[in-house]
């Protein structure tokens, strides 16, 4: 099949291209630079020049496409509001998909988009899954919550280099999933007529508490962490401020989230449904003890290879 993958640079996004390859598809992603998606030509992978906010770059990039998987977002780098970028982007996507007449649409949602209307990333997702549902598409909508890969830089690097870990907002447990696993999903969407027009909670097999994640990470690394919770009137302000100057509007945007993510209602979800639909075995799926172990003992023995080398070299400077 030919697949168009919408945000193949991102953390998500280049596991979905890989496992496409792997599974045997035609894989095209359009991409804002080139230059920097080099990697993905390297895989196999087809590269064009792109803009969700440029029509005639979509309508160029969706020739000869069977099916797209979005998995692009805004980035925190991005100058403006999500809704420019995220809202306008989509419907641009959405109506060149029908220009093209592209049927199969895999879309990356959010789990509990809908009760978080007044937080703008969630609002563009919720809205986004409404047109789908509204569309004569051939849509399967992925909900998921959080990634594996976001702990490392959050938690498991402050731990290893005796840093702050910052926590905000109430205690909320979450689901988090490995970036391979959620790419598996979207992927096997493309060959399972039973995931036509629904959408589904693609989740981590249970939801961990920042503390629980904390105490794993000081455990795998011998280290000990320093934990400040920062008071959500902090991040309010830090918001409202934010607000007020349109170069840092995107910040506010995101600053937001943490009612989501700081609210303390778990974000979690049932999974049998979904791996039934999808064909796939949970037994499959990484835990999150698994891969905090796997990367503190990579992480560590690099450590260890760079101080033996470091010795060696010493040694050759002795005069004896």
């Amino acid at each position: 099949m030919q697949v168009l993958v919408i945000g193949g640079t991102g953390t998500l996004g280049r596991q979905i291209a890989r496992q496409a390859l792997d599974a045997g598809h035609q894989v095209r992603c359009m991409v804002r630079s080139p230059r920097k998606a080099a990697f993905l030509q390297e895989w196999g992978c087809e590269l064009t020049r792109g803009d969700l906010l440029e029509p005639d770059s979509l309508d160029y990039a969706l020739e000869g496409q069977e099916a797209v998987i979005d998995a692009a977002t805004a980035r925190a780098t991005d100058p403006g509001s999500v809704y420019d970028t995220d809202w306008t982007g989509k419907l641009n996507l959405l109506n060149a998909c029908e220009r093209a007449g592209v049927k199969r649409f895999v879309f990356l949602s959010l789990l509990g988009a809908e009760k978080h209307r007044d937080v703008p990333l969630m609002d563009i997702k919720h809205c986004t899954e409404q047109a789908l549902i509204d569309s004569d598409f051939d849509y399967t909508i992925l909900r998921g919550v959080a990634f594996m890969q976001g702990l490392i830089s959050q938690i498991a690097i402050p731990v290893l280099e005796n840093q702050t870990v910052w926590v905000s907002g109430t205690p909320t447990p979450v689901a988090y999933m490995n970036t391979q696993d959620l790419a598996r999903f979207a992927v096997a969407a493309l060959s399972r007529a039973e995931t036509s027009r629904k959408a589904f909670p693609v989740v981590g097999n249970r939801a961990w508490s920042t503390g629980e994640i904390t105490q794993m990470c000081e455990k795998y690394s011998a280290k000990s962490a320093r934990v400040i919770r920062v008071q959500p009137f902090l991040l309010r302000l830090m918001q409202g401020i934010s607000s007020f100057f349109e170069p840092s509007v995107n910040v506010a945007e995101r600053l937001a989230f943490d009612k989501v993510m700081g609210g303390g209602e778990a974000l979690s979800a049932p999974m049998e449904e979904s791996y039934a639909a999808f064909g796939l075995d949970p037994a499959e799926t990484t835990e999150m003890e698994a891969y905090l172990k796997e990367y503190y003992d990579t992480i560590l023995k690099r450590l260890r290879d760079m101080e033996a080398d470091l010795d060696k070299d010493a040694k050759k400077k002795l005069p004896f």
